[in-house]
């Protein structure tokens, strides 16, 4: 007995307690050893027996729901594609930044810019090209969808999954409470007729089943006692709790059930009796009477057994009948079935009642019970989408409450009666018909994943559309063996014709009849049929196929496989699990319960529950069908395409003003403080908020969405629209420079230089580039509404137009002086200002009107040289070691030599030089 596995064999979780398991009862137990052993006992007045003895096996995050706060933590690696692909994009841009930056870095060394300027400058493009709200930018799609799918009360606790669920193209479904009610109802019971040996009338309701012909009579007395005991119906405070099944049959039966009390007792009093023991010896959970039963009065039996009288079934004027649950054989899925052993009153014996699958009860019933139509009957109720229990019990006479508590469950379950069948009715929901056609119409492979039959599975994906009516379904048969047996052989069946089969390799049909025979003049009308089929997979086939099929026949069940029934809440998982290897986006939808593993492994997995939020899965819808489904569906291909649509926008905004940046550091300009504030703040944030805010389209398109960021649709899209963008910029910016009316910019390495015509420009044509990128990456049908429907967004988009067109028609100073564009009044102020300086400065250093004359200073002498401005050859004499200074309208002073006994270092001032230039030369001449 290994307890550190993480699936606990069934024998052993039988006595486990769970953490989170309500306990429904609690009651001591019966001793017959010495009432005290040791202190402790003597003390509590208690005897070991008494005491209720526990073993932790798990705690921490090594339990059950210690694994599910560790997944919902660490969850498992999401590999899609469109977050793969936006992060080598990211790298791309990284590489633009760095090429830029190189660029930049050479451009501003040939110029002479300050080391710490030229870094800063050159950094400030990797910020420029990569922006650090790239990722804030994508999520905003995600958080609006997370929103309105709240609003439909349905919640999410993984916000990745929701661009996941755009891309969902197979979808599995449970079948009990998620396609059809949640709640069964009783359509009757059916039992064998021992005259025909074969199945009797309906009986749909209680009075016929007490009114049945004498044939039946006898069992379908009994099969109403194996309603009323062979379940798992509990009371709790006077309320009836349990499985919704069992609940259902036991209502049907309308017999009253009691705990504990007198009446639990009344089992043991016979065999008390018999035996003239105290009657302690035994205890019964559970008592059921029928409708009106007075209850049995323990001490007037025991005073009737002791004065010698008769025991009746009749006292005070009232027929009564109590059955006592002696013993319960809980359900095990993998049985498939469940017993009990029952003890009536008065009877000398017991009785052992079991039910379970009409499939397995064929193999513990004695052959000569079973009805002659008994697969005739199974195959109509399935193939009519009724679920069908099946009951079967047999009488032991000698058996005894000890020989009761020993017996093993095989032997209790062997060498049944069969009695008859329990007929329940399984209505569809409203909204499955029409949700179900949606998704078709989207081309959304749809699969029925159920643990009920495989015949009403079919019957019920008929009804509802999930299979055509008009289309072939193969079910599997094993013709020797069984799952376990690497040599099982399976057959794969038409259910509506026995003939036709599937080749077992290549699951595709066969050109012979099931005999071997030829088809014949039949083969045209059936080869028709070729490919248009469908697969109704059994668990038992399912887990076959998983352990000995090759990889192609395995590979190719779960393409055609479209129901699979009999499953196992790990074979479920395991199902979905095998989808996703060969390339499906599975969501799967079904009760946080049972599909548990399946709704974790999903893509996509849709819990229908009342919590608000369940762990057991991504989304979590409190409507009760499957209309969420359609929903996340629809938000989910919105978030996408709004993330696809966020993320071209944010990098054409970086690449426009990377493009913008570049051509102003070619002369060691830039955009001011309050430019990138403005497009940061006022153009980009809000543009990039309302965008996503377009809500999904209200109809499925048959196409989903891309995913993949470097298909030709997209990288068409973006590279188109940079190239334009860029295109823009550098066509303006040359014809700007070729105007006639154009000055050369100034630089002046402590100025920031921003006052220049060519940033106006690119700043004010930035503007618009950034508004119709966001009108052109602003996306609707058939994935989103239109962009008109987004209201918010039409209105920021109209506003920023009009305010860029108002800088660019009509600027007031405020505006110009703000944004430090020379345009208006605010340009031809500053280019005043500009002129007024560089006057001060000539003042400052005219030449006198026919000669100029230098000092020229050294240590050898003194001595004055001429300078002769008329050409471009200037010269400066003397005697010494003195300083020559050249006032020259060309920086390089073509010509320029200094000539004397001495040698004197030339300075060559450029024109407009900057003022400290211009003071230290003014010391210079200053000099004695």
């Amino acid at each position: 007995m290994d307890l550190s596995l993480a699936n606990i064999p069934t024998e052993i979780a039988c006595h486990v307690l769970f953490s989170g398991t309500k306990i429904v009862r609690a009651r001591p137990g019966v001793s017959k050893q010495p009432a005290a052993t040791d202190a402790a006992d003597e003390e509590f007045g208690t005897s070991p027996p008494m005491r209720g003895l526990a073993m932790v096996v798990r705690i921490g995050f090594n339990t059950t729901k210690g694994t599910l706060i560790r997944s919902m933590l660490f969850p498992k690696p999401n590999d899609f594609q469109f977050y793969r692909d936006s992060f080598r994009f990211i790298g791309i841009l990284a590489m633009i930044a760095c090429v830029g930056f190189l660029i930049s870095t050479v451009n501003f060394v040939r110029m002479g810019v300050p080391f710490k300027a030229m870094i800063v400058k050159a950094l400030d493009l990797s910020t420029i090209v990569v922006p650090p709200a790239l990722p804030e930018t994508m999520s905003i799609g995600t958080s609006f969808a997370i929103a309105r799918l709240k609003r439909s009360s349905i919640f999410c606790i993984s916000p990745t999954r929701v661009n996941i669920g755009g891309k969902i193209n197979c979808m599995c479904f449970d079948k009990t409470g998620t396609l059809t009610e949640d709640g069964l109802d009783v359509l009757g019971v059916q039992c064998a007729d021992s005259e025909t040996g074969k199945f009797g009338e309906m009986l749909s309701n209680v009075d016929e089943v007490h009114r049945a012909p004498a044939t039946i009579l006898e069992k379908s007395m009994s099969l109403l006692f194996a309603m009323t005991t062979c379940h798992s119906v509990k009371s709790l405070n006077g309320e009836l709790i349990g499985d919704p099944l069992d609940l259902k049959m036991f209502e049907f039966t309308q017999w009253t059930l009691e705990e504990g009390g007198l009446g639990a007792r009344t089992a043991s009093v016979t065999e008390s009796a018999q035996n003239g023991s105290s009657g302690n010896g035994g205890i019964v959970s559970t008592v059921v009477r029928p409708p009106g039963g007075k209850q049995f009065n323990l001490d007037d039996m025991i005073a009737k057994h002791n004065n010698g009288s008769q025991i009746s079934e009749s006292g005070d004027g009232g027929a009564f009948l109590e059955l006592g649950i002696i013993r319960c054989f809980e359900f095990v899925s993998s049985l498939r079935r469940m017993s009990v052993i029952v003890k009536r009153l008065h009877s000398p014996g017991m009785d052992i009642y079991v039910k379970g699958a009409p499939e397995v009860m064929t193999d513990i019933c004695i052959k000569d019970t079973l009805p002659l139509d008994y697969q005739e009957r199974l195959a109509y109720y399935t193939h009519h989408g009724y679920r069908v229990i099946a009951c079967a019990y047999k009488s032991v006479p000698t058996l005894n409450f000890i020989r009761a508590q020993r017996l093993k469950r095989e032997q209790a379950e062997s060498d049944l009666t069969f009695l008859g069948f329990i007929v329940f009715e399984n209505k569809l929901k409203p909204t499955t018909a029409p949700i179900i056609a949606t998704l078709g119409n989207a081309r959304i492979r749809q699969v029925m994943c159920t643990g009920d039959n495989v015949l009403t599975a079919i019957s019920v994906s008929r009804e509802c559309g999930l299979i055509n009516k008009a289309r072939e379904v193969y079910t599997p048969r094993f013709l020797t063996g069984d799952s376990v047996t690497e040599t099982s052989e399976i057959v794969w069946e038409n259910v509506d014709n026995e003939r036709m089969i599937l080749d077992p390799v290549t699951l595709k049909p066969a050109t012979t009849w099931s005999d071997g025979s030829s088809l014949g003049p039949e083969f045209p009308r059936y080869s028709h049929m070729m490919n248009d089929y469908v697969l109704a997979v059994t668990g038992d086939c399912f887990r076959w196929m998983v352990d000995y099929a090759s990889t192609s026949t395995l590979n190719r069940m779960l393409v055609k496989g479209q129901i699979f029934a009999r499953m196992s809440p790990d074979e479920k998982h395991e199902l979905v699990e095998h989808l996703q290897a060969i390339g499906y986006c599975v969501g799967f939808c079904g009760d946080g319960a049972n599909d548990c593993g399946a709704l974790k492994a999903a893509d996509v997995g849709i819990s229908l529950s009342e919590a608000e939020a369940s762990v057991a899965a991504p989304f979590t819808s409190r409507s009760n069908d499957i209309g969420c489904v359609v929903k996340v569906i629809q938000e989910g291909r919105a978030a996408l395409v709004t993330s696809f649509s966020c993320f071209k926008y944010m990098a054409l905004y970086s690449i426009i003003q990377f493009t913008t940046v570049s051509f102003l550091y070619a002369f060691a300009s830039n955009l001011g403080d309050f430019q990138f504030l403005y497009i940061d703040l006022v153009l980009i944030l809000p543009i990039a908020v309302f965008m996503g805010r377009t809500e999904a389209f209200p109809i499925l398109h048959p196409k989903r969405p891309t995913a993949n960021l470097v298909s030709k649709k997209v990288l068409t899209s973006l590279i188109g629209q940079i190239l334009i963008q860029c295109l823009f910029q550098g066509g303006l910016f040359i014809i700007v420079r070729h105007q006639p009316w154009y000055t050369p910019p100034d630089y002046d390495p402590e100025e920031k230089n921003i006052d220049c015509i060519e940033n106006t420009v690119l700043f004010l044509l930035s503007c618009f580039q950034y508004l119709l990128v966001a009108i052109v990456f602003s996306v609707g049908p058939p994935y989103r509404k239109p962009m008109a429907s987004n209201r918010p967004f039409v209105l920021i988009t109209t506003t920023l137009v009009i305010t860029s067109a108002i800088m660019v028609l009509v600027p007031t100073a405020w505006i110009t002086e703000v944004m430090q564009l020379l345009i208006g009044d605010w340009w031809g102020k500053r280019k005043a200002e500009k002129e007024e300086r560089y006057q001060r400065q000539q003042e400052v250093f005219a030449p006198p009107p026919q000669h100029q004359q230098s000092v020229l200073s050294g240590a050898g002498g003194s001595g004055y040289g001429s300078q002769d401005l008329t050409d471009r050859g200037q010269q400066a004499q003397g005697a010494g070691v003195g300083v020559a200074v050249v006032v020259s309208s060309d920086a390089a002073g073509a010509g320029a030599g200094v000539n004397g006994s001495g040698s004197a270092p030339k300075k060559v001032v450029k024109k407009k030089a900057s003022i400290k230039i211009y003071k230290m030369v003014e010391d210079e001449m200053m000099g004695p």
